[in-house]
């Protein structure tokens, strides 16, 4: 686990090292730890907290969480890429705004934030249940529903949550990723049963016409 001072240490190493050459995404989340789920999954969660749907951008989004919580389910430490994507080198601005982005969206988290709840986080326990959230999370967000409002924002919500709570080690924060999941899928089987009600209704209308 890679607490939230080592991180930010950690970022700032990132930015001053890829002034004199690029630095990889690989190494880069290799020097993480276990934070490396939390800190790439932030990043790529980024986009998709907005109302508006993304499209099939938000199907690929949600199968890259998927995969990631998969990779934390079968125990892995830290995220494994594949090598083409490991090898993606990112320049000192790319870095600088990605620590930043990152750095401000925990700085201000940590503002209702502590360790507290530590047998659902910490060990093998909170891998298992990291995993869970960002699968569900991601499958979630990978099923097309077109132009439904939210269907991306709501699991992304759940899989913030849990970056933080993974990075803050606040138990709390899972709780309530998991509440995300709970109303994400209450919010999907509603429009689900809309659809099929009033479809059932329009197909009586007509077979009356």
């Amino acid at each position: 686990m890679c607490d939230y001072a080592t991180l930010v240490k950690t970022l700032q190493q990132f930015a001053a090292l890829s002034k004199t050459r690029p630095l990889t995404l690989g190494e880069a989340l290799g020097s993480l730890d276990g934070a490396g789920y939390a800190f790439i999954c932030i990043i790529l969660v980024l986009p998709f907290l907005q109302p508006v749907p993304l499209g099939p951008v938000t199907i690929l989004g949600g199968l890259a969480f998927a995969t990631l919580g998969w990779q934390l389910l079968r125990g892995h430490t830290t995220p494994v890429l594949p090598a083409s994507i490991a090898a993606i080198e990112f320049n000192e601005k790319t870095w600088q705004i990605l620590a930043n982005v990152c750095l401000n969206i925990l700085g201000f988290c940590r503002k209702f934030t502590k360790p507290r709840y530590l047998s659902i986080v910490k060990a093998h326990r909170g891998q298992k249940i990291g995993g869970f959230i960002l699968c569900a999370a991601g499958i979630l967000m990978a099923i097309p529903f077109g132009v439904l409002p939210m269907n991306n924002m709501l699991p992304g919500l759940a899989i913030l949550f849990f970056c933080i709570g993974e990075l803050e080690e606040d138990g709390l924060m899972y709780f309530i990723a998991i509440f995300w999941l709970t109303i994400t899928v209450l919010y999907f089987s509603a429009f689900f049963f809309a659809l099929w009600y009033f479809g059932e209704k329009a197909l009586t209308f007509f077979k009356l016409l």
